[in-house]
């Protein structure tokens, strides 16, 4: 995340991204580290402990009612938090050059897909920065893409914004089949039921064009949160609920590449990215973990 965003003093699970960042007047927090890595952080001697403590599964009853209950749960977080929550994230053409460096040519129009898209962190840095992109937008949730909508950005010339189940609504109802040269898929599909994510991928490939990109961030394997989850929490293997209902998911690199490759995407990079959020106040030195991936679609070179 942006190093300009701090981390909360006390990560509860009770939101998506209190995990990854809060405003700086929140949490006096800075950032100590930032690297990439071809592997997870290594455990302290006692988090093993803790991990093997949470081997009890939640009830299949609760698993499928947080399965059914997945959108209402979106939807009640966002009317909780409204826009206010998550802090605009400015940081990403600076993490992912490929969304100022895939055009053909220089007056090329971009056109991005943004898959969870939330009330627009994305978005609207996005079409601020650049000028020349045309940007689908879409949300499980259909109370933040109302969000969307009502800012004063939002414009439908460079902007269409719908909401979207990504494992069942077919995108080519809203996205022209072929059509993106660029989607990001940010601390989105963590929230997806891990046996589902393939039918979001599947999905996502078909608006895709052939040499068009996905840039991927999420949390990974062995990241502080992940340790953090209370008895009763764990969903399957490396899959957690919070508790106001939503879910996270914890990627392995391998876990990652060969769930994009059964979706036919070929892996461009993948790697973890380890640092260190240091609130000074709190005296207090957290480990995160992020994976960060390009994948691309079969076909021939958009720089060709």
């Amino acid at each position: 995340m942006s190093k300009s965003e701090g981390f909360p003093v006390d990560i509860k699970t009770t939101a998506p991204e209190v995990e990854v960042g809060l405003k700086e007047d929140i949490s006096p927090c800075v950032f100590r580290q930032n690297k990439a890595s071809s592997s997870s952080r290594d455990l302290t001697q006692e988090e093993p402990d803790t991990l093997r403590r949470e081997k009890a599964l939640v009830s299949d009853f609760k698993l499928m009612k947080l399965e059914k209950e997945a959108q209402k749960n979106w939807d009640l977080f966002y009317k909780r938090n409204t826009t206010n929550f998550f802090k605009d994230r400015h940081w990403t053409t600076r993490e992912f050059e490929e969304l100022n460096a895939c055009r053909e040519f220089e007056s090329q129009r971009l056109v991005l897909l943004e898959a969870g898209c939330g009330v627009g962190n994305c978005v609207f840095p996005l079409l601020e920065e650049d000028l020349n992109i045309f940007v689908y937008a879409c949300d499980f949730s259909p109370r933040a893409v109302e969000f969307v909508k009502l800012n004063a950005l939002y414009c439908p010339e460079r902007c269409h914004a719908f909401q979207c189940d990504l494992t069942k609504d077919d995108l080519r109802g809203n996205v022209p089949e072929g059509s993106v040269d660029v989607v990001t898929l940010i601390f989105v599909l963590s929230a997806v039921h891990p046996d589902k994510m393939k039918l979001a991928l599947q999905n996502i490939s078909r608006v895709l064009k052939p040499g068009g990109m996905v840039l991927f961030r999420d949390y990974g394997l062995n990241d502080h949160a992940m340790l953090r989850f209370k008895a009763g929490s764990k969903l399957g293997e490396n899959f957690y609920v919070r508790q106001d209902g939503t879910r996270s998911y914890f990627f392995s690199k391998e876990f990652l590449s060969e769930l994009f490759a059964d979706a036919g995407l070929q892996s461009v990079s993948n790697d973890y990215v380890l640092r260190e959020t240091v609130n000074k106040k709190e005296g207090l030195c957290v480990p995160r973990v992020f994976l960060q991936s390009k994948f691309t679609k079969p076909g021939q070179s958009q720089s060709s």
